[in-house]
């Protein structure tokens, strides 16, 4: 669907384009140029999503350490 705009009386040129921004935004266009400049294969998302388990896994196990509790406020 072509996003067309057109002037509204004495409108600039500035506010035209502003008003094509919003409306390219509202349509979601710009986030799909950028999704589709970065474009991952499947097997790469799933690639990726499976490290990322694996690593909140191994960080679930670290043992923290012990913090020591701290007056605040100088008291």
């Amino acid at each position: 669907m072509p996003i067309r705009v057109k002037s509204r009386g004495h409108e600039s040129i500035e506010q035209m384009l502003r008003r094509f921004k919003k409306s390219c935004e509202k349509e979601g266009l710009t986030r799909e140029v950028k999704d589709r400049q970065n474009y991952e294969k499947p097997s790469m998302v799933k690639r990726k999503a499976a490290k990322r388990r694996v690593a909140l896994r191994l960080m679930a196990l670290r043992p923290r350490p012990i913090r020591e509790k701290t007056e605040r406020f100088g008291k």
